[in-house]
């Protein structure tokens, strides 16, 4: 039966992951027959708090959903009134997405709007209920969300741990993150690296992704500087734009002498780009202090490649170890170690049929399933 369902959270004209997934999903329910209204933020951040350079795509609009650009954060009269706006539309499921403390207040006003009206149920979709950066009032913030709810979907095991010290008795559902399957299909490697410049003879590892301090760039450095990693001449493409300080990265690359071996792509990649990077590498390296889950895994996962992942929240859960990819400690050295046993040992070809067996695990219909349950 159709339903009409709402979906709370980032989306066009906003870029990035969480806007990409969003209407990802979005699409997924239009395909089973459902109706879909996407409701985003006018104003997501003040321009005080965003450390990157925009909050907004030059992609064209997606012309096939609906998408109502009106939250704004900070205005708790706009809370309110977008809130009683959702209600009047007596939508049956309503999916509002939570990753960071910040949302807490204006989307939990929000919901609090509906909650009185016992035809709609109200699932937040949980990224991060603690958040990597921790700010004093996090916790508070969080709560105030969390109470806004009727039940949740997390994307990681170590999400929903975190999540049962909110609640006990609001229930959870669990479903691993799902493919990223919206940039475009994969490339031969040869039309990827003649696209970007690159030498075809050259191996190359990606890392990709905004850089902040939690996504351990400066450990992955720090591997590249190992001569474990030298001996076997691959090279880094870093591929994101700075969300933190520029200099101590690639004072460290001077430092450590390896500027020839490490490519700063350091931009915002478009999605009209995306597929070139992932096609290019051998290995997507994912060296985490900190995490819960990661889309970026997804796109490796879409452009069937190999990952290293350090063993943090919810990424082992995903990279099975030696078979399609390697989980390791968070620590230079296990990652040196890796990239070289990578390519040393040839792992390449065995690892690409491993990630081609594991990524159907990873199905939007089994990800709607586990919201269905709720």
């Amino acid at each position: 039966m159709s339903k009409k369902i709402c979906i709370i959270g980032p989306a066009y004209p906003l870029r990035g992951g969480l806007a990409t997934f969003n209407e990802r999903l979005a699409k997924a329910y239009i395909a089973q027959g459902h109706q879909v209204k996407i409701y985003t933020f006018s104003l997501q951040y003040p321009s005080i708090f965003f450390p990157g350079k925009t909050q907004f795509s030059d992609d064209p609009a997606p012309s096939d959903l609906e998408i109502d650009v009106c939250i704004n954060s900070v205005n708790p009269l706009n809370w309110i009134a977008v809130g009683k706006r959702i209600a009047h539309k007596e939508f049956d499921l309503i999916i509002c997405r939570f990753w960071i403390p910040f949302m807490g207040p204006s989307l939990g006003t929000i919901l609090r709007q509906v909650k009185d009206r016992k035809k709609t149920k109200i699932i937040g979709l949980i990224d991060n209920i603690v958040p990597h950066e921790k700010r004093i009032g996090d916790r508070s913030l969080a709560q105030y969300f969390v109470k806004a709810c009727d039940a949740f979907i997390v994307m990681s095991k170590s999400v929903e741990e975190e999540l049962r010290t909110f609640t006990t008795t609001q229930k959870i559902g669990y479903a691993p993150h799902p493919i990223y399957d919206v940039y475009k299909d994969p490339i031969p490697q040869s039309e990827a690296k003649e696209y970007l410049g690159l030498d075809q003879d050259q191996s190359y590892l990606l890392f990709f992704g905004f850089i902040r301090a939690y996504k351990g760039l400066d450990l992955l450095i720090e591997a590249m500087g190992d001569q474990k990693v030298k001996d076997t001449n691959v090279k880094l493409i870093v591929a994101g734009e700075y969300y933190d300080k520029q200099e101590k990265y690639e004072s460290r690359i001077k430092a450590l002498d390896i500027s020839d071996n490490i490519l700063l792509h350091t931009k915002f990649i478009s999605n009209e780009e995306v597929h070139y990077y992932f096609c290019a590498a051998d290995l997507v390296v994912q060296p985490y202090h900190t995490a819960t889950q990661s889309g970026i895994s997804q796109i490796a996962y879409h452009f069937e490649k190999p990952m290293l992942v350090t063993n943090v929240g919810g990424l082992p859960e995903i990279v099975s170890h030696a078979k399609n990819g390697y989980v390791v400690p968070v620590n230079a050295e296990n990652i040196a170690l890796s990239i070289a046993d990578f390519y040393k040992e040839e792992r390449k070809q065995s690892f690409i049929a491993e990630v081609k067996k594991k990524k159907k695990e990873f199905s939007w219909s089994n990800f709607m399933d586990a919201i269905n349950k709720l």
